[in-house]
């Protein structure tokens, strides 16, 4: 299995989601960053399923830095973090079923059925908790280097949030929030749709827009490591994650180049630009610009509604109706995580450099 992201840095996870806990070990880390252990809980906070739009299993997340940190501060060696997990249902998967739209058919080809199927198993979101504890530590050290990262969440199943004027007070605004819009009454709209589809037995989608700051010019590469793909893989490792794009992105086939090109200005003696269409990248590399990015997360598979499926033995067609605990909509929790694999790609791309 390829557990393992990053060049400079190195990031594992390991675990299932039934299994006795959940982690993550990270290497390269820089050695003397303070470990603020109050700020990785108010990260974890913002990925809990805490309220009716989330699944009912509610894990305390407490976790344990056993190695990597020593009077309060890194050493440079690996860190790993363990979470374990209280709230397992696994009398839920009693049977091993090919729930739609998971990975439970995927995982079953290629493990030959050894995997752990149940809730998942290594396939869950439940893995990105320790992701989002040992991300913290990045997302701190970052901060202290004046670059902050904010996601808030865009669109919930055609509803749309209000335009982002000012940047750096929407950043402060979104960290702040549980479900960050800039719209109150477009925050209502989203919860609306979430509570709706969960009361018909289905799920929602949405887009998650993530805004950096204070990233100077230079960071990436051409290419194969370029900021945007560093950033875009570690986007896709997460489930539900099915599409990412910079700047404009898709908007891009509508436009001329004269009306997007991002004109070069001096402004106070600093190189900006004009507009930020790109995103903050160009070639790869970060041009100074703050980065913009937006990641589509998928309605989560898991529902209540009758579906059509298969079983193996005997190898025939059959009908599922999911039971268990699970979000109607996975946006509102994903949103830390994705800015936890924005922080980690953007440091490794930064010691790469």
């Amino acid at each position: 299995m390829s557990d393992v992201l990053g060049n400079s840095l190195k990031l594992m996870v390991f675990g299932e989601s039934h299994g006795p806990l959940v982690g993550a070990t990270i290497s390269g880390l820089p050695s003397g960053i303070k470990i603020d252990e109050n700020f990785i809980t108010s990260q974890l906070n913002k990925r809990k399923a805490n309220d009716e739009l989330s699944t009912q299993r509610q894990e305390d997340d407490s976790f344990h830095i056993v190695s990597g940190v020593f009077n309060g501060y890194t050493t440079g060696t690996a860190l790993t973090i363990l979470i374990e997990n209280n709230k397992q249902h696994s009398s839920d998967y009693k049977e091993k079923s090919f729930r739609p739209g998971h990975a439970d058919y995927t995982g079953e080809v290629k493990y030959n059925g050894y995997q752990d199927y149940r809730g998942g198993g290594h396939f869950s979101g439940r893995l990105t908790a320790p992701i989002v504890a040992i991300c913290s530590i990045i997302i701190s050290y970052l901060k202290s280097k004046n670059i902050e990262i904010g996601s808030r969440i865009l669109e919930i199943h055609g509803v749309k949030d209000d335009e982002v004027k000012d940047i750096n007070s929407a950043i402060s605004k979104f960290n702040s929030e549980v479900f960050p819009t800039i719209s109150g009454k477009k925050k209502g709209l989203m919860k609306e749709e979430i509570i709706k589809a969960k009361e018909n037995l289905d799920s929602v989608g949405g887009v998650i827009e993530t805004y950096v700051t204070g990233i100077e010019g230079g960071i990436g590469n051409p290419f194969f490591d370029s900021l945007e793909s560093s950033i875009a893989h570690s986007l896709f490792s997460i489930p539900g994650v099915k599409g990412v794009e910079f700047g404009l992105g898709f908007n891009f086939k509508d436009y001329y180049g004269s009306e997007v090109n991002d004109q070069l200005r001096v402004d106070n003696n600093k190189i900006i630009t004009s507009t930020n269409n790109n995103g903050g990248i160009n070639g790869g590399i970060s041009n100074g610009m703050p980065l913009i990015l937006r990641s589509v997360i998928k309605p989560t598979p898991s529902i209540g509604k009758k579906q059509n499926s298969i079983t193996l033995n005997p190898l025939e067609n059959t009908t599922l109706e999911i039971k268990g605990r699970h979000d109607p909509c996975i946006v509102r929790r994903a949103r830390v995580v994705i800015d936890s694999l924005v922080a980690f790609s953007i440091l490794d791309s930064m010691l790469s450099r």
